[in-house]
């Protein structure tokens, strides 16, 4: 299945893969977190403003896995990194790893401590083949009318979300 990247269907394609694969449940199940990601503004992206996405994995179960407002993020938050759509695009394509470019400050840690996020990086690799079942589309290879279709999408969905 095709999607596009921090769309609605993106969060709910991958929350229904995850919980019907049973090897990534496995492999983080130790892990216990709320994490939040932070996909900073990029307008040339048709990404206005930051977007935020997250869930909590609690032994390895995913729930709450969506989209969501600044304050709801930095409430339930353990952990809140942050980067921008060029930098996740990497990591999803796993051209870069995650703990490489935390480390070298390309993601930024906005909430919870380094031991916390160095904790969890054994996940990451998990969590990225988790985040990569579908075929993801990033805007910068949309066309200019699939790019400003997208800008519109966003601008709906980050009202009818509260974003």
């Amino acid at each position: 299945m095709d999607c596009i990247y921090c769309t609605p269907e993106w969060l709910e394609e991958t929350t229904r893969i995850y919980q019907f694969t049973p090897r990534f449940q496995e492999a983080m199940k130790k892990l216990s977190v709320a994490i939040m990601y932070r996909v900073t503004a990029e307008p040339a992206w048709g990404i206005e403003k930051d977007l935020i996405f997250g869930g909590i994995v609690t032994k390895g179960a995913l729930t709450d896995f969506r989209f969501y407002n600044e304050a709801e993020a930095k409430e339930k938050a353990e952990m809140f990194l942050s980067a921008s759509p060029q930098q996740w695009k990497l990591i999803l394509r796993k051209e870069h790893k995650f703990i490489t470019d935390f480390l070298l400050g390309k993601i930024k840690l906005e909430k919870g401590s380094m031991s916390n996020v160095l904790g969890v990086a054994p996940n990451a690799d998990t969590f990225v083949d988790a985040l990569t079942q579908v075929h993801l589309i990033f805007q910068d290879e949309l066309d200019p009318q699939k790019l400003e279709e997208y800008r519109a999408y966003a601008a709906q969905f980050r009202q009818q979300l509260g974003l």
